[in-house]
């Protein structure tokens, strides 16, 4: 191979004189150097920069986090607090301010589950009665408004049958059948009980019904050709497809059933937070009818939260997105 060698003009300037000085001996190759940047002369070579093992390199600290998920909450609730203060310094002291709703809630809650008498009990077990009303109405309307769901989707006579029905009787509200569950029940629990079933069996039949009448016709045409039973049908290609769709009906219905038992608990009395609430209204102590919306709001805050990770764990990604 032919190398070119490029000589400064300082060293040319002498060859060109006729070589002044005596040249010196070939004495072969000079040994290269190090290449070094021409830019940053301190750069380590690239020999070196090889040889040395790479330094995890450290993610800078994300701060949207704090201002996306943290700050606006914080914000939200001074905003809340400042209302409230400037509520409290408008009428005159009538409502409370938050501080001494604050020492009232720290009173109330360092002993919620004191009982000196079926009218007077703390709030945990006021809590814990109402959560046991919602539960067994909401329990009695799952094990019948889903299966009744699933045939209304299932099968269109019965859609055309009852469709008219549901769409006569659900805008009723809640409260309205609360003297027919005292009429036939003759008792304020069962009454209770009652209108938290009425009130959540609507949205899980509807919700079922919508989510079986949304699968794939292609499902179906499979399963015929299969020949599958009808009870396979159901569990293995209905249900999974319908699932997101029913927990989203049992969410609705968990929501609506927390709203309804707080209003029926003030009419029929007993231990709950709805009685509570009206209890303390005789009583005319604002702060603790305060303190239990602030407990109503965070159990059912409680409640919309687990089923929403519940509803979430069991739907398919393409649900979700």
């Amino acid at each position: 191979m032919v190398s070119a060698v490029f000589h400064s003009p300082l060293e040319a300037a002498p060859a060109a004189r006729g070589g002044d000085k005596p040249k010196a001996r070939d004495a072969g190759p000079a040994p290269s150097a190090p290449t070094h940047n021409m830019t940053n002369p301190t750069t380590t070579p690239l020999a070196a920069q090889a040889a040395a093992p790479d330094a995890p390199a450290r993610a800078p600290w994300d701060a949207s986090f704090l201002w996306l998920a943290v700050l606006p909450p914080l914000l939200g609730l001074g905003l809340l607090v400042l209302v409230w203060e400037l509520v409290f310094m408008g009428t005159g002291g009538s409502i409370p301010s938050p501080k001494d709703t604050l020492m009232q809630a720290v009173q109330i809650f360092s002993d919620p589950f004191y009982s000196k008498g079926p009218n007077d009990q703390g709030v945990g077990w006021n809590v814990l009665s109402s959560l046991k009303r919602v539960a067994m109405g909401f329990g009695m309307a799952a094990v019948i408004g889903i299966p009744v769901g699933f045939m209304i989707g299932r099968f269109n006579f019965l859609s055309r049958m009852f469709n008219p029905l549901i769409s006569l009787l659900r805008p009723v509200s809640p409260l309205a059948w609360l003297p027919i569950g005292l009429l036939v029940f003759k008792g304020a629990n069962p009454a209770a009980i009652w209108t938290i079933f009425i009130c959540s069996i609507w949205p899980m039949i509807i919700n079922t019904a919508v989510g079986v009448q949304r699968v794939p016709q292609d499902y179906m045409n499979v399963a015929r050709v299969l020949k599958l039973s009808e009870w396979k049908i159901v569990t293995k290609i209905l249900f999974p497809a319908v699932l997101p769709y029913m927990l989203t009906g049992v969410r609705l219905a968990v929501g609506t059933a927390w709203l309804v038992i707080v209003a029926a608990e003030m009419l029929t009395g007993g231990v709950g937070i709805g009685f509570w609430v009206w209890d303390e209204w005789n009583n005319l102590n604002v702060k603790n009818i305060i303190i239990a919306i602030f407990v109503i709001g965070i159990v059912g805050l409680v409640l919309e939260f687990a089923l929403i990770k519940l509803a979430t764990a069991f739907t398919f990604e393409e649900v979700k997105n």
